[in-house]
């Protein structure tokens, strides 16, 4: 018997396997949601850049800390949300899109971000003075590179999946950033107000999601994706209260 491959109703089939890298047409939902913290986080630290007259020249004024940005109704920023469990034997294509790692306002933006496997991104010093970044993995092999140049450009990659890999600068040690590295593309970073979206395309099922802050550390939930539709999912993060800064 001859297969037509326009006939099956999958987008993609692989022979012989029995696994498929993508969802059935037509079948196919999405998961969104939102993640709030609970209680008051510890006050953000002035950085001193007494030692960094290039910073405090290029960017007069207070510059403090920004571990924790919440919105006004509690909604957690710079939380990385991720499919953890669910999707093994699928498989999917490397994006075309080249994220941007940037170096700018004494600080890396964005905080947090996520980047497939073997997906490049671009790290870009756009200050006026030099910059160093180092990538410490504790999977991928890391690097250090060393920017000199105004407007330099390099380009990165992660071979292996790994949750969170941290970014600093040699040079201004409270310049951090926090890269999530999966196999797949149904990933998201929280914005202001804490709310996420993952990319449409999630095959039916149910799943492990995680979402994990910098700070707060990881939850996660099993949550069940219909093959239509939009499933919501919610996490709580809970900031305790020091006991020597309260008792009186």
């Amino acid at each position: 018997m001859r297969w037509n491959k326009l006939n099956l109703p999958w987008v993609h089939l692989l022979l012989g396997t029995g696994l498929w890298t993508s969802a059935p047409l037509g079948l196919a939902g999405e998961l969104c949601g939102k993640v709030t913290l609970r209680g008051t986080p510890p006050p953000e630290v002035e950085v001193d850049l007494t030692a960094y007259p290039d910073c405090r020249k290029a960017h007069p004024g207070r510059l403090f800390t920004c571990h924790y940005v919440v919105g006004p109704d509690g909604g957690l920023a710079n939380v990385f949300v991720y499919i953890k469990q669910g999707l093994e034997g699928h498989s999917f294509p490397i994006p075309t899109n080249v994220p941007v790692l940037d170096q700018r306002q004494c600080r890396f933006h964005p905080y947090v971000m996520g980047v497939m496997t073997n997906q490049k991104f671009l790290i870009r010093n756009s200050e006026p003075y030099m910059e160093a970044v180092q990538a410490e993995p504790k999977i991928n092999r890391g690097f250090t590179i060393g920017q000199p140049t105004p407007g330099m450009v390099h380009a990165a990659r992660f071979t292996k999946p790994e949750v969170l890999i941290r970014i600093r600068c040699q040079l201004h040690p409270w310049e951090f950033a926090f890269i999530g590295v999966v196999e797949h593309p149904f990933f998201a970073v929280t914005d202001t107000n804490g709310q996420f979206r993952l990319p449409p395309g999630l095959p039916p099922g149910t799943y492990l999601v995680e979402a994990l802050h910098p700070k707060l550390g990881a939850q996660s939930q099993s949550v069940t994706v219909p093959a239509s539709g939009t499933q919501q999912v919610h996490f709580t993060f809970e900031v305790t209260p020091d006991p020597a800064k309260t008792k009186r």
